[in-house]
């Protein structure tokens, strides 16, 4: 039974004791009854349950109480899970056995209100994936494992410093107590993240049970066997893989198979400040001469306000910056054959990869980038991946490419210029391209020398950390990026942001994509070569044609080399 209708059914149960015990004279409560719906909603709310809280919930004198308690923990309903190393502290949570009995007493429940109030039929009305439609009931809190994982030392999870990771990190006394176990995670910045994963790889025994892979790394820690293929592990349909936006889960794959799981799906879009669109009559930017002009009519320096913000830093923020903007002009940077929505770069395993870097498209995405610096804050050379929403977040800047992941800046913070005022757009297109989000984001994967007793444990992990509940737990907290369709349908989550339902929006209009950053073996050298180039070019060191051809290249002996 879906964590949704049990919850309904423990509330239904809860407030009929309650009146049964409160609206008769006399009468006497049931110990029993009420502690097991408190140790179950507990349960399903994600909440910690002590013996006390249990004796409280009762109705009845504390000594009866505990003797009531003792009862139904020899029936086997109850688990005791220590919270201490001492283990003086537990914690209590339901047995696998008291849920089947609980669900399959829900179902009866359920029938039997029907039946008794209900005058007609209904039973068409109740359909499975119900919080895929706006209106059904919200996804529930993530529950207790019904095992604590027994890792030695804890839970050793390897992530990205962002906010999402970092909603994590806050979160993580909660989730202990649903794995069991005590979590220790460390965060890197992205480059450092890519070389402490190879460093890991490296090692006899990896140091981590978890890593967050950029889903353009894919490729690279396959052939260099730094991940486990889930298949060999686990049964990937616990997943639901279904649920994940199309382009997020195909992204984890390799040859066909999945790597991970994608636990940030967040495209990198355009925003936009509304309120200032309005007030000029401007329309919001759809294509590239629309993002220049009104750039242009809003660039006003003198007083502290600029047109755009973008990844300009050099090296990897402004390689990632040039691969979106090309794709927004319709060309990939190595050859893929074209499909409909755009390019397919799901079959990259057999390698032999053309380099696309110096074409007529990518010379005019590099004008475009040419023309955006004129209309950009001073810094704009050294702004990456956070540098570029501050100042958009701060009301200098009327327009900033950045990814869904950085909207709390703005979204959580009522003092913010921008916040409330933020309009969101796929990356507006050239002549020759079309609307498209480019996806970014991570995907929690198994190391490949992760111990083999840790393994089913990790697994376990895994599901957990990546499920609906812990997504939009994840989002209840902060986070503005959800993987999965159901979480963005979640009636409590759409109410949080708008990006949930655009990013729906788009993703079934087929512009989530993530072609754009071709997870290739040899992708971060190119991302890497292509921001050393191109900074030289917007500094004016060399002309655009000059850079581009020596990206072509340097882009081709990177991808021959690797095949020799």
């Amino acid at each position: 039974m879906a964590d949704a209708e049990l919850a309904r059914v423990i509330g239904f149960l809860t407030d009929l004791t309650v009146e049964l015990d409160t609206s008769l004279d006399p009468t006497t409560p049931n110990p029993h009854l009420n502690m097991l719906l408190h140790l179950l909603r507990g349960h399903v709310e994600g909440r910690l349950v002590s013996a006390s809280s249990m004796a409280s919930a009762s109705g009845v004198p504390y000594a009866t109480a505990m003797r009531k308690l003792a009862e139904i923990q020899s029936a086997g309903y109850v688990e005791q899970r220590p919270r201490t190393k001492t283990g003086r502290s537990f914690s209590l949570h339901p047995s696998a056995d008291l849920l089947d009995h609980f669900s399959q007493l829900a179902s009866r429940v359920g029938r039997l209100a029907r039946e008794a109030f209900d005058a007609e039929d209904h039973a068409g009305d109740y359909f499975y994936g119900g919080s895929y439609v706006p209106g059904q009931a919200a996804i529930a809190p993530p529950n207790a494992l019904l095992s604590p994982l027994k890792l030695a030392g804890g839970l050793r999870i390897l992530v990205h410093g962002d906010p999402t990771f970092m909603v994590m990190d806050t979160l993580k006394r909660q989730f202990e107590q649903i794995v069991g176990t005590d979590i220790h995670q460390r965060a890197f910045s992205i480059d450092r993240l890519r070389e402490e994963t190879l460093r890991n790889a490296e090692r006899k025994k990896s140091a981590y049970d978890l890593i967050a892979v950029d889903l353009p790394w894919i490729g690279e820690f396959v052939s260099k066997g730094v991940l486990r293929p889930l298949p060999e592990i686990m049964d990937v349909d616990r997943l639901d893989p279904s649920d994940f936006h199309t382009a997020g889960w195909r992204a984890t794959h390799w040859g066909g198979v999945p790597y991970g799981v994608p636990s940030q799906t967040t495209p990198e879009l355009m925003f936009y400040r509304k309120d200032w669109f309005a007030r000029e009559g401007l329309a919001p930017p759809a294509t590239h001469d629309d993002v220049i002009a009104a750039a242009r009519h809003f660039h006003d320096p003198r007083n502290g306000r600029y047109g755009v913000a973008w990844n300009a830093a050099r090296g990897t923020a402004l390689g990632h910056t040039f691969m979106m903007t090309s794709a927004a002009f319709g060309q990939p940077i190595i050859e893929l054959p074209e499909v409909a929505g755009g390019f397919d770069a799901s079959d990259l395993a057999g390698g032999h990869y053309r380099a696309r870097i110096d074409t007529p498209r990518t010379r005019d995405a590099a004008e475009y980038l040419m023309d955006l610096m004129q209309f950009s804050p001073p810094d704009i050379l050294s702004m990456s991946w956070y540098e570029r929403v501050r100042p958009f977040a701060g009301g200098k800047v009327a327009m900033a490419y950045g990814y869904t992941l950085l909207a709390p800046y703005f979204e959580l913070d009522e003092t913010c210029p921008a916040f409330g005022n933020t309009g969101y757009l796929p990356h507006p297109h050239g002549p020759d391209g079309a609307p498209i989000a480019p996806v970014g984001g991570y995907a929690l994967c198994i190391p490949a020398n992760l111990s083999e007793e840790r393994v089913d444990d990790a697994v376990e992990a895994l599901v957990a950390f990546t499920s609906p509940s812990a997504q939009k737990l994840y989002i209840q907290n902060g986070s503005r990026t959800a993987p999965r369709y159901s979480v963005g349908a979640d009636p409590e989550v759409r109410r949080l942001s708008p990006i949930f339902e655009l990013v729906d929006q788009m993703s079934w209009r087929d512009e989530l994509q993530f072609w754009p950053r071709p997870p290739i073996p040899q992708i971060s050298d190119i991302i890497n070569l292509c921001g050393m180039e191109l900074h030289d070019m917007l500094r004016g060191i060399v002309a655009p044609e000059e850079a581009l051809r020596r990206l072509q290249a340097q882009a081709e002996e990177i991808l021959e080399r690797s095949v020799q």
